[in-house]
């Protein structure tokens, strides 16, 4: 049993890590899974790679609770109006991937969890980051603020989210793409990333979870905390690392990043097959 808990404990790194960096958080977990293998059936896999991330949105929770909660006694009026209105952003913002995830969601299980699809879509958004960094170089920034932030703009995100549903597209690359070609600051681009993922997360782990049942063994029950408690800490240090960053960086490393990976995943997986 300790074997496993020590590997879920590599797969809460990875999580941690790679949900809140646009680099795939899904398409590093198929890859780690070739050389780390836990010993459970396909479907508590299937649930585990996705519950594990509710260890990751406690960390946005923690860290922007104050932001997010609109019943702050410590908020004027107006702030929190505008926290409600926040919130409304993301419920528009959900609407598509929540609508297309229920009705695909097996469907893209089945046809792209592969590390074809991985590859292919690690280069192809690496490449995307890369060209509209370099486009929008000397393009004023629009929207600065959630304020600035319309309804309209937040739906159009939504769809760009969409696209996370296939592996390796990575959701917060999408959603961060999304908004930087529709003009919105990287510090914002990154916050909505994250205010998105709440209940996007919560509404696919609880569909995971009512499909897979709540009959686990106790090695399961101890695989799956320990991989939500390791993602809970790592995603905190790693989110505070993006904020930072961002604010003297653009997203091209991450670009390079994926596109490397991507070149190198294709290689391996040719050679070994």
């Amino acid at each position: 049993m300790y074997i496993e808990i020590i590997k879920a404990t590599i797969l809460g790194i990875v999580e941690g890590v790679t949900e809140w960096l646009p680099i795939s958080s899904t398409g590093h977990m198929i890859l780690v899974e070739e050389f780390i293998k836990l010993n459970a059936s396909a479907e508590f896999m299937e649930m585990f790679r996705v519950v594990i991330q509710l260890g990751a949105i406690m960390a946005v929770v923690l860290l922007y609770f104050h932001k997010l909660n609109p019943f702050a006694p410590r908020k004027t009026m107006k702030q929190k109006k505008d926290t409600i209105n926040i919130w409304f952003k993301v419920i528009i913002g959900v609407l598509p991937a929540a609508v297309l995830g229920v009705l695909f969601d097996d469907w893209f299980d089945a046809n792209f969890y592969n590390y074809q699809t991985v590859a292919v879509t690690l280069i192809l958004y690496g490449i995307l980051f890369i060209v509209i960094e370099n486009e929008n170089k000397s393009k004023p920034v629009k929207i600065k603020s959630f304020n600035e932030l319309s309804y309209k703009t937040a739906l159009i995100i939504g769809f760009f989210q969409v696209l996370s549903l296939i592996p390796g597209t990575s959701r917060s690359g999408a959603t961060i793409l999304g908004a930087i070609i529709l003009g919105t600051s990287r510090s914002i681009a990154a916050e909505y990333s994250f205010f998105l993922s709440i209940p996007v997360m919560f509404g696919a782990s609880a569909l995971k979870l009512l499909k897979f049942g709540f009959d686990f063994t106790s090695m399961e029950v101890a695989v799956l905390l320990t991989g939500m408690a390791v993602a809970f800490i790592v995603s905190v240090i790693s989110i505070r690392f993006l904020l930072r960053y961002i604010k003297n960086n653009d997203f091209k490393a991450f670009g390079w990043y994926r596109i490397i990976l991507g070149i190198l995943v294709l290689g391996y997986f040719m050679f070994i097959s």
